[in-house]
């Protein structure tokens, strides 16, 4: 596979997949084409169009498509792997189409849904309430079936599952998500170890600059020739986009985690407004007899001693 690291491949997506080997990504991100129907959607959508792929075709090709993307996918990545697939909600005279609909028939498990709140409406026509929001679904390859994997660290897992950024601006590309989006799932899911990132979508390249600027090897893929040669500039120039990175990573961060927080006898959010704290030397008698009696108390290593609620 070494033909295809830190390169940006042009062609047919599935194809190129089916020639990877098995269980060798460790993360994946993408947006594909919405199906948007493109012909005959109005103004807003004639804007959305994209170099060489027409994004029209009948909803249940364009969901078996999906799925045949999406487990060809999961078969080459790795036990334990993740992938990020945005996408949104969608209507056809007046019915749905969510991407849950296919997603549940993949292979994957589905770990998490996140909204991504773009703050800018998609469309501004008044049948529904103006729809500002994307999803990007956590897609999990489990370790011998253990469908929960491992505990994501505290100073990832505080950005929430709702990440509220607008879209990237000045970009040939119809629909190019921001360079902090893939920045946050890189630095989340690798935690500063190596790894592997593709983007089988990758459009502009966003994922993949993200990814060289993280120190991370990647792989691009995407039907365009014209795509494909702004990608490689950009990533020629990738260390004018590090600001960006740098802004993001420093949201990654806690003084204490939950579990530094209760070994060390300090507050973790429950009952907090029933806690009496007590300086170990300032301690009274009367105090003393009262842990005493309750036994509901105990020392920290700060010289603190925290009494709890009597239940």
């Amino acid at each position: 596979m070494s033909k295809f690291i830190n390169t940006v491949i042009q062609g047919d997506i599935l194809s190129i997949l089916q020639k990877m080997e098995s269980a060798f990504i460790d993360v994946g991100i993408t947006s594909p084409p919405y199906n948007k129907q493109e012909k005959h959607k109005g103004w807003l959508v004639k804007n959305v169009k994209y170099d060489t792929y027409k994004d029209v075709k009948t909803e249940q090709k364009y969901q078996e498509n999906q799925i045949k993307v999406l487990d060809e996918i999961f078969r080459i990545t790795k036990e334990g792997g993740s992938f990020f697939y945005n996408h949104k909600t969608r209507w056809e005279r007046g019915e749905m189409r969510h991407p849950i609909q296919w997603l549940l028939k993949t292979k994957w498990t589905l770990r998490q849904e996140i909204i991504w709140d773009r703050m800018i409406a998609a469309n501004i026509r008044g049948w529904r309430f103006w729809q500002v929001d994307e999803r990007i679904y956590w897609l999990y390859k489990p370790v011998k079936n253990n469908k929960i994997g491992e505990e994501l660290e505290s100073r990832h897992a505080l950005l929430t599952s709702i990440w509220r950024f607008p879209p990237e601006r000045g970009n040939p590309h119809p629909a190019p998500f921001p360079i902090t989006l893939p920045t946050r799932i890189i630095a989340s899911m690798l935690n500063g170890n190596n790894g592997i990132v593709l983007d089988p979508y990758c459009g502009s390249g966003t994922t993949l600059v993200a990814a060289k600027l993280l120190g991370k090897k990647f792989i691009g893929i995407d039907i365009s020739k014209e795509y494909i040669k702004h990608s490689e500039q950009r990533l020629k120039n990738a260390l004018s986009e590090k600001k960006e990175v740098l802004e993001e990573l420093q949201k990654h961060f806690v003084q204490k985690t939950f579990k530094q927080r209760k070994e060390n006898g300090e507050f973790t959010g429950r009952h907090r407004n029933n806690y009496k704290i007590f300086d170990e030397p300032t301690c009274s008698n009367k105090q003393l007899q009262l842990m005493e009696e309750t036994g509901k108390y105990y020392s920290s290593n700060q010289g603190r001693i925290i009494i709890k609620p009597k239940r």
